[in-house]
């Protein structure tokens, strides 16, 4: 049986001598210093090496390990180290050191990613053995770890006034299980109502009501990226409209704006008129008769209207996008025409016919105003985003103006269209010549009159 001298004991580290003392089954070692350890184990040694031999036989064991690897390794003091500040539980590791050599084996392994974590940055050991841990992750290094299966949601796209919205699983109804899509994705990919999108999500964190689209993978079946990287909506070519809005009714003011003054798919109409002429009328008069029609994506969007008239509106056939009253700052009510018509601009640039009715530019700074009527325009060879807006004045760049006659309209004297102030650029491309002859005999005959 051997029995570890003085000299050697005191020879080795304070951690060694702490693992002696644990295999020997010392109480209190680590209060006493390095001398009065040493006196405690030689003591020990002496005293109880007849009936114990195992544990000296450990300990000199250890002692033997440890030197093996600090001549193996830079740092071969970590991995002893490391065991003696785990206390009782190095006991049970040498005797499986003995056994079967595996802790000695796995210690020569010390330098590798999976052993270097042990030591944190303050320098004190990872007591957690975290790479023992059912396979979870140590921390310096995590690809120990099984990916994450990513669930995949499908559904179709509803956005929000402002800006955001929804993956609808079961559309159109709502349900718990709807994604949320945020304002940056939708603009990124140009999502558009009633896209059918696909894509990985995440579970809602603690705020949170519904869990969130990571990425947009596929939109209408087709790749994101394809979709969204074509050709910018202001790059594309337009042209003059051909194509004649189908207007139908018995009212006469909607009469007379199909044969006096045609709205073709691309126009830039505005409604004109002094206050009390009848543009709100008119325009929600117009909403009922485009709502519905096939392959026409209608929007309307209310920007300084009266409170009364929101309400009207909402209870139309097609509910506004977004809706503020007069009393909103004039950015916005900008704000507002600016999302309903950039998302007409992504319906259109993907070959579909968008129309966009705005109640009313009055309070829109100019500029937004004379932004959101150029964007309507006729792509050739594409779709189509056509802006029949309400103003007090043509704003400039219209293709059609049709202008109401408030004398007209307060008597009761309908159609109250100003002839002379309304008419259509180039009608004969929607109607023909022959009907462009009969709007110019008409114009005159009421001039005449």
């Amino acid at each position: 049986m051997s029995v570890l001298s003085r000299s050697a004991l005191e020879s080795s580290p304070l951690a060694d001598l702490h693992e002696i003392a644990s295999e020997l089954g010392m109480d209190g070692y680590r209060r006493l210093r390095k001398a009065d350890l040493v006196a405690a184990i030689v003591e020990r040694q002496g005293g109880d090496a007849a009936d114990t031999g195992d544990p000296v036989d450990e300990a000199a064991e250890v002692l033997e390990v440890a030197a093996a690897e600090g001549d193996d390794d830079d740092g071969g003091e970590a991995p002893v180290r490391s065991r003696s500040r785990r206390g009782g539980r190095g006991r049970s590791r040498a005797r499986d050191r003995d056994e079967g050599g595996e802790e000695g084996s796995t210690d020569d392994d010390a330098g590798s990613p999976e052993r270097a974590p042990r030591r944190s940055r303050g320098g004190r050991e990872d007591r957690g053995g975290r790479e023992d841990r059912g396979g979870r992750e140590d921390r310096g290094g995590r690809e120990d770890r099984a990916p994450r299966e990513e669930k995949i949601v499908t559904g179709s796209v509803e956005l929000l006034a402002n800006g955001s919205g929804f993956v609808r699983v079961n559309a159109p109804e709502t349900s718990d299980e709807d994604v949320y899509v945020s304002a940056a994705q939708v603009r990124r990919c140009e999502l558009v109502d009633g896209d059918a999108v696909s894509g990985p999500l995440r579970p809602p964190r603690r705020s949170e009501r519904y869990p969130s689209l990571v990425r947009v993978d596929t939109i209408n079946g087709r790749p994101a990226d394809e979709v969204s990287e074509g050709t910018k909506f202001e790059d594309l070519p337009a042209g003059y409209a051909t194509e004649r809005l189908a207007i139908e009714g018995d009212d006469p003011t909607l009469k007379a704006i199909a044969w006096l003054t045609p709205i073709g798919r691309g126009s830039r109409a505005v409604i004109t008129g002094a206050p009390r002429a009848g543009k709100t009328e008119a325009l929600r008069r117009l909403a009922g008769a485009l709502a519905g029609q096939e392959g026409l994506e209608l929007s309307i969007v209310l920007a300084g209207v009266r409170p009364e008239e929101i309400g009207e509106w909402k209870a139309g056939p097609v509910e506004p996008v977004c809706a503020v009253s007069f009393a909103a700052p004039a950015d916005a009510q900008g704000h507002a025409v600016e999302r309903a018509v950039e998302t007409a601009k992504r319906i259109a640039a993907r070959g579909g016919h968008a129309v966009v009715l705005i109640d009313s530019l009055e309070h829109v700074p100019a500029p937004l105003a004379r932004k959101a009527l150029a964007a309507a325009r006729n792509i050739v060879d594409g779709g189509s985003l056509t802006v029949i807006a309400a103003a007090p004045a043509p704003v400039g760049g219209e293709s059609t103006v049709v202008a109401l006659d408030v004398e007209l309209a307060s008597t009761g004297r309908f159609p109250a269209l100003d002839l002379a102030a309304s008419g259509t650029l180039r009608p004969e491309l929607l109607v023909g010549e022959k009907g462009a002859e009969a709007i110019a005999q008409a114009r005159s005959e009421a001039l005449g009159a």
